[in-house]
């Protein structure tokens, strides 16, 4: 119990510092591997092979936001828990954890080779595509239910303060999938076929290597036979403290099918591929500051639940000073260098004449993410998940739609770029205004606990 013992006593900087070197080189770890996987789907097979894979980009999300609805809430009520001294019921915690993401995982693979066709059609194949995304989605799919378990509860392993553990977990997995991706795409020349095995065969040996963490391995908490039995009142809090970021996914799977349609009714499948290169390039941004997120969500998980409000603001002044330099750095990146960011992945001259200007204006207000990012964080770490959700409805539903459905009829393909940064600056205005109010919380709750 010493590393959890560490998160009421050790500097907040230290401790900062130590989890967000796992996390950090964890999570660029896995987001490099999806650039890498796109530069060698682009320059072996080509732009519209990248294109298809980008129409699967909306199914992958939702996939992966459920497992941050089940992964993300039990790591935060493990973390709370912890903090209360309260082991067993944080042992409750992971097993039903693991009983709702495996029955989740079957019910999407069952639904979703059902479904796939219609799916990849309404979000954006088209007759040029269509086999590449089938390709690509046929495999993933039934490798579901490990990408799911493990990177899911992977964020269980941090929220128990293993950080070190979740980053080897991480890099191992990362590591199989970018050698067995080379030596498929390149080497045996499957395609996009090569790119899902890969990354199933992967994900299997991550959610191995996690469930051995949690029964033979040294953690802190246990997965115990017991705890699978499912317990209705513990489901709702697990779902409950991770529904901000799988709205955050299923919104942003919206957002990413409707560019995908406007994209191809205003350009083509180009402009789909440069889509593709955007996210990836956006993906390595915001998981940078998802980082943040990860060290900082079992310090201020721990310390709110044992009643520690300095060190909980202490925390979140830290987080927020960071994520802002990152966010100013990719901006800058972006802004200097989109000619040759397009090229990592396809020089076709097409691609580069819309890439520059789309880049440049979609990245514009990059500064404005980041605080926006670990703001949400703080909120559902302290368990008010309603205002986390808040933060992404308004961003992804309430503003970002209405704008990417408005603008491009007015300004055609430049509205599509714009409509991001626009939804950035207004919600950044809202957002600023729960940063205050939430510092007022914490120094009111501060200044009760001395005077108690």
């Amino acid at each position: 119990m010493e590393r959890v013992k560490d998160l009421s006593e050790k500097s907040i900087s230290s401790l900062m510092l130590r989890f967000y070197i796992p996390a950090f080189t964890g999570i660029i770890a896995g987001a490099l591997y999806n650039i890498i996987d796109r530069i060698l789907i682009g320059q072996s097979v080509g732009h519209l092979a990248l294109s298809g894979l980008s129409v699967t980009f909306p199914v992958m999300i939702i996939i992966m936001g459920f497992g941050m609805l089940v992964g993300i809430g039990s790591g935060v009520l493990v973390s709370i828990e912890l903090g209360k001294k309260n082991r067993e019921r944080a042992e409750k915690v992971l097993g039903n954890g693991i009983f709702l993401m495996t029955v989740i995982s079957l019910v999407l693979t069952v639904a979703g080779f059902i479904t796939k066709g219609p799916v990849l059609h309404s979000f954006g194949a088209t007759a040029d595509t269509i086999e590449y995304a089938d390709q690509f989605l046929t495999i993933i799919l039934a490798g579901t239910i490990f990408g799911l378990i493990g990177n899911g509860f992977n964020s269980v392993i941090r929220a128990e303060g293993n950080a070190n553990k979740a980053m080897v977990s991480t890099l191992i997995s990362v590591g199989i999938n970018v050698l067995l991706g080379v030596l498929f795409i390149v080497g045996l020349g499957l395609g996009v076929r090569g790119a899902a095995a890969a990354t199933v065969i992967a994900q299997f040996v991550l959610a191995v290597y996690v469930m051995m963490h949690f029964t033979r391995g040294k953690s802190v908490i246990k997965l115990r036979a017991a705890n699978l039995m499912p317990d209705p009142e513990i489901l709702k809090h697990i779902i409950s403290a991770g529904i901000a970021p799988f709205v955050m996914q299923i919104a942003g799977s919206v957002v990413q099918t409707l560019y995908n349609i406007q994209l191809i009714k205003h350009s083509g499948d180009t402009a789909v591929a440069l889509m593709g290169i955007i996210n990836s390039v956006a993906i390595l941004l915001v998981m940078s500051i998802i980082s943040l997120n990860m060290a900082s969500q079992p310090i201020l998980g721990y310390n709110y639940g044992a009643g520690n409000f300095s060190r909980v603001r202490e925390a979140f002044i830290l987080v927020l000073k960071y994520s802002t330099i990152i966010s100013f750095a990719g901006f800058l990146i972006s802004e200097l260098f989109p000619a040759g960011i397009i090229k990592l992945f396809n020089s076709d001259p097409e691609l580069l004449r819309i890439g520059v200007p789309g880049i440049r204006i979609f990245m514009a207000m990059m500064p404005l993410v980041g605080f926006q990012i670990v703001t949400s964080n703080f909120y559902q770490a302290t368990g008010r998940a309603g205002v986390a959700t808040a933060i992404t409805l308004l961003r992804q539903v309430v503003i970002l739609i209405p704008t990417l459905l408005f603008l491009p009829g007015v300004i055609g393909i430049n509205g599509i770029w714009i409509a991001s940064p626009v939804s950035d600056v207004l919600t950044g205005i809202f957002v600023f205004y729960l940063v205050i109010r939430g510092f007022r919380e914490l120094d009111h709750n501060i200044e009760r606990s001395l005077t108690a």
